[in-house]
């Protein structure tokens, strides 16, 4: 069962802090960059197979801790940054609990094993005919 990823944002911690590149004068009085933290052991919003999943398929994105970080300082407002944030946080998730699909083996038809050996048929006559004999 997938969580509905919007009541994980409940769970989520912001921490903001100055940050480099461009912003003019405000580059040194605001707190423009922001860091999205989310704690995937100490949810309780996920069941631990669902914590497992996430700790496996975003394995390099969580720290030994068990925390997710994600940091942003793109743009020049902290809000905006904290909206692309958002969406760098759903895709992933997203991405943890989509399950895929098995896929049903199928039998190569045999008019495709034909094509292939009238292929090979003529490429060998056309190799037979340059030889000298």
């Amino acid at each position: 069962m997938k969580p509905n990823i919007h009541q994980l944002q409940t769970e989520v911690t912001y921490k903001t802090s100055r940050s480099g590149g461009k912003g003019g004068q405000n580059v040194n009085k605001l707190s423009s960059k922001v860091e999205l933290n989310f704690d995937v052991t100490n949810s309780r919003l996920l069941k631990d197979e669902q914590k497992d999943l996430v700790s496996l398929k975003l394995k390099n994105r969580i720290n030994s801790e068990g925390i997710l970080q994600i940091i942003s300082q793109s743009e020049r407002s902290q809000l905006k940054n904290k909206k692309a944030l958002l969406m760098r946080f759903y895709k992933p998730m997203e991405i943890a609990f989509h399950i895929r699909k098995k896929r049903k083996p199928t039998k190569v038809p045999r008019s495709v094993i034909e094509k292939r050996l009238k292929a090979k048929k003529r490429k060998s006559d056309i190799k037979k005919l340059r030889r000298n004999e």
